[in-house]
């Protein structure tokens, strides 16, 4: 771990605390201000939404300006988002509201490929490491995210606004560390050359298996996670009960940052993947026993542990598909992957927890976790045959 590499993970820890003061509040607030109740969670999605749409733009902002040019214009974008969702929030405009959660997903497509920029700020033979301890500093986010909800719900008049006035303030935070990292330069020849088309580079199977794990596990992820704090408050649970559960969830899913990479390393990228398929089956059957407080506590704690293990193991994998100077455009495509499921999750999350329950969302996460399995077990023949051959 360099110094870039220490700031990098304290950027990722920012964003992070962007996200989950996002999926702690956007949801309650929008179920305050919505027409209709299956419409809570659409700030949610519109987040997503807003990141799938700015991908490709994303994509060609950082070939052309690079690493730190492009992130830091998505957290002045962060900054812009922030403050009109609080005046969303004061004019109780919940389209307004909406939008201003699009306008963010600029800021979630930009932060997305922190993850990526990690593995070029250390040597090769620790790329699998520097991914993973980024990706530990989202514990800032576990730890400020949720105590930056519940201490700032209360802070002006308009339940929740002076929660995104302290987003505002965090992103700005998040520009000054960003001031100070060095990002190494595209080789001329790397910049000059576009590699492959995309559609050869999607075509690969460790390609398509990265992108259908990384977007699968991240929308089961996202499915449960944005329901829960609707679901904990209509089963009568104080916000502060969900706000300690989103805390240990986002603990769990960046804690194990710290070896994860080391454990990929060890055992493979695949079996350390399954591994996280199948905690995410286990949080599925803990969420179904019950509703008290300790059993959405255990599912969320699960849930996070899995989605580390199956999202660093998909970033891993899909260094392997691309060639340095493909970096842009495919990097671009499996963000775009993860925000279009994502987009669908957040949405499915509002209309099944408000029409059918948390039972039946629970149920109808094992199907795109069944998917996976497949996805995963597919690749693992294929490679054995390979190596067979």
């Amino acid at each position: 771990m360099n110094r870039n590499l220490w700031l990098l993970a304290v950027c990722q820890g920012l964003f992070l605390t962007n996200n989950v003061t996002f999926i702690a509040i956007n949801g309650l607030v929008g179920l305050a201000l919505a027409p209709l109740g299956w419409m809570a969670t659409l700030p949610v999605m519109g987040y997503v939404v807003g990141g799938a749409l700015s991908t490709g733009i994303v994509a060609r902002t950082q070939k052309r300006f690079g690493r730190k040019t492009s992130f830091q214009f998505g957290l002045g974008v962060a900054v812009l988002s922030a403050l009109l969702c609080c005046y969303a929030a004061y004019s109780r405009n919940f389209w307004l509201l909406v939008t201003a959660t699009v306008v963010a997903g600029y800021y979630n497509a930009n932060a997305q490929l922190y993850r990526f920029a990690a593995a070029e700020l250390a040597l090769p033979a620790f790329r699998e490491k520097a991914v993973s301890l980024v990706m530990a500093g989202g514990l800032i986010g576990a730890i400020a995210g949720p105590n930056l909800a519940a201490g700032t719900r209360s802070l002006t008049d308009v339940p929740f606004a002076g929660a995104y006035l302290a987003l505002a303030g965090v992103a700005l935070l998040a520009m000054a560390l960003l001031a100070f990292i060095h990002f190494p330069p595209t080789p001329p020849q790397q910049a000059a050359s576009g590699g492959r088309p995309l559609g050869e580079i999607m075509r690969q199977p460790v390609f398509i298996v990265a992108a259908a794990a990384g977007a699968l596990g991240f929308g089961v992820m996202n499915l449960l996670m944005a329901a829960t704090p609707i679901a904990m408050q209509v089963c009568g649970l104080p916000f502060s009960d969900a706000a300690l559960v989103l805390e240990w969830h986002v603990i769990g899913m960046f804690a194990p940052g710290f070896f994860t990479g080391h454990l990929i390393k060890r055992f493979g990228t695949l079996p350390i993947m399954a591994v996280g398929l199948a905690l995410n089956v286990a949080c599925v059957l803990v969420a179904l026993s019950g509703v008290d407080l300790h059993q959405f506590l255990i599912a969320l704690f699960l849930l996070g542990v899995g989605w580390n293990f199956l999202f660093t193991g998909s970033t891993t994998l899909a260094l392997t598909a691309y060639r340095p100077e493909e970096k842009d455009k495919a990097q671009g495509a499996l963000n775009f992957c993860v925000f279009a499921v994502l987009a669908l999750s957040s949405l499915a999350s509002g209309v099944l927890v408000t029409t059918q329950g948390w039972t039946l969302l629970n149920l109808g996460s094992l199907l795109p976790l069944g998917l996976t399995g497949v996805a995963l077990a597919w690749l693992a023949l294929r490679n054995r045959a390979l190596r067979s051959a």
